[in-house]
């Protein structure tokens, strides 16, 4: 697969956060925290588990609100794999993976599985895709508080 068909597939992106992972892997894990820098949700940190995340909708991509989600892989301070699922058409895996590097840590994130041929998959993609960022300066603070 070439390059651009990848780039509308997946985001990846990496950023290090000043603190160790022990720190930000409770911010990426802890229901209240992932609250408080994603979305209200009850998530446990045990591989099978089906949560959901629940959000404000969004009419201009059919998404009402709710992601369904399920644990894949959990691997404590390194590796964190959920299903995410909008319950109809989408039907994605977000990656986080933290490396320490310092003293502090790179954090990963790949979501993966977004349809290149699908308009509101790639709409979707552009949103989520500017969102992410924001979302890592939030763990990045969150982890700074802990």
């Amino acid at each position: 697969m070439n390059k651009a068909a990848e780039d509308l597939r997946a985001i990846r992106l990496d950023q290090f956060i000043a603190h160790p992972p022990a720190k930000v892997w409770r911010a990426l894990t802890e229901p209240e925290l992932v609250a408080q820098w994603l979305m209200p949700n009850d998530f446990k940190a045990e591989v099978g588990h089906r949560f959901t995340f629940r959000t404000q909708p969004k009419k201009q991509v059919g998404f009402d609100g709710i992601v369904h989600c399920e644990v894949l892989e959990l691997e404590p301070e390194k590796l964190l794999k959920i299903s995410w699922s909008d319950g109809k058409q989408a039907d994605w895996t977000v990656t986080w993976r933290l490396e320490p590097e310092g003293k502090g840590t790179r954090l990963f994130l790949d979501h993966e599985g977004f349809d290149p041929g699908d308009e509101l998959q790639q709409m979707s993609r552009r949103i989520m895709g500017s969102g992410w960022p924001s979302h890592f300066r939030r763990v990045a603070d969150l982890a700074a508080q802990l």
